[in-house]
C-alpha cells in the first residue's frame, strides 16, 4: 500500500482512493467497470473511451512518484472529453473571467455511448455522510473583481438551469448559496446535454468504508446511501428526477444513485 504515501494526508482514505483503486487496471477491466457500474442496456463504455483519474499513482525508476494517472477531470480545461470549442462554451458560461477561477473537479469522469450518441459519464463519488455538504458557494471578503464576477456568472449558470431543468420535471430548486456542489453537478449536467452531449451523472456511494468512521458515517448497507442521497437532495432535486431519463431537447441526463465495495485497506 506504498502508493498511499504519494497522496496527501487528507486523501489516503475514504472516496479519494477508492476512485483511483476502481479505475485502476487494463482497459477491458476499467470499461467494464464503469459499464456496470452504470448498469443500463443502453449506456456502455469501451476500452477506447477516454477516462480520468487513469488509476494509481506509479512509482518510477528514480523512486519519485508519477502523479499524473490520479489527475481529476475539469471540463473546462482537461483534453479528451470535449472539443475546444465545447471547452470554451461551458467555461464562458461557467465563469465571467476564464483563468481566474476553476471549472468544478469529477471524481470520475468517462467518454461513453448513449444510445448510439457520443456521451459524458460523470461520477460523484462519496464514502460517509458528511461528505455531502449543504453549504453554498461563499466569496471571500476583499475579494477581487474578477472573483466577483465570476460568482455572479456562476449563479446565474446555475439559476438558468434550474429554470431550463423544470421542463423536463417540476420541482428544481438549484442555487449557488445552497448545496452548492450538488447543484453544480446538475447544472453542468443539463448544461452539457444542452450543447449536444448526453450526460449519465452518477451519485456513487462507496459502502463499507469503516476507516472513516471518525469523521462520519460509513455506508454499510446499499439502501444507506439512497437515503441519505434522497435527503440530502429532497429540497433542491425532484425525487422523481433520479434513476430516469430526463429529456433536454433532444438529448438526455440519466441522475443515478450507485453503490460499489472497493476495499483497500489490510
Amino acid at each position: 500500500m506504498k502508493w498511499l504515501d504519494a497522496l496527501p494526508k487528507n486523501h489516503r482514505r475514504g472516496s479519494f482512493p477508492r476512485c483511483l483503486l476502481f479505475m485502476e487496471g487494463d482497459r477491458t477491466i476499467v470499461s467494464d467497470k464503469l459499464t456496470k457500474l452504470v448498469g443500463l442496456p443502453d449506456i456502455y463504455v469501451e476500452p477506447k473511451d477516454f477516462w480520468m483519474p487513469k488509476g494509481l499513482p506509479v512509482l518510477k525508476a528514480t523512486g519519485e512518484w508519477d502523479v499524473t494517472p490520479m489527475e481529476e477531470a475539469k471540463l473546462g480545461e482537461s483534453r479528451g472529453f470535449l472539443s475546444n470549442d465545447q471547452r470554451k462554451e461551458v467555461t464562458s458560461w461557467w465563469l465571467a473571467v476564464p483563468g481566474g477561477a476553476n471549472t468544478p473537479n469529477w471524481d470520475i469522469a468517462s467518454t461513453c455511448t448513449i444510445g448510439e450518441k457520443h456521451g459524458l459519464l460523470l461520477v460523484e463519488a462519496k464514502a460517509h455522510g458528511a461528505e455531502l455538504k449543504e453549504e453554498g458557494k461563499s466569496l471571500d471578503k476583499g475579494a477581487s473583481a474578477a472573483s466577483i464576477a465570476n460568482h455572479e456568472q456562476i449563479g446565474r449558470a446555475i439559476g438558468a438551469a434550474s429554470t431550463e431543468l423544470e421542463q423536463a420535471i417540476k420541482g428544481w430548486k438549484l442555487s449557488r448559496d445552497s448545496h452548492y456542489q450538488l447543484a453544480n453537478r446538475f447544472a453542468w449536467a443539463w448544461k452539457l446535454a444542452s450543447m449536444g452531449v448526453p450526460v449519465v451523472l452518477v451519485y456513487l456511494g462507496f459502502i463499507c468504508a469503516t476507516e472513516v468512521s471518525d469523521l462520519g458515517e460509513p455506508f454499510i448497507h446499499c439502501d444507506d446511501w439512497s437515503r441519505v442521497v434522497l435527503e440530502h437532495s429532497r429540497s433542491i432535486v425532484p425525487e422523481r428526477a433520479w434513476d430516469r431519463s430526463l429529456k433536454v431537447g433532444p438529448n438526455t441526463i440519466n441522475a443515478l444513485i450507485r453503490v460499489w465495495k472497493q476495499d483497500f485497506l489490510a
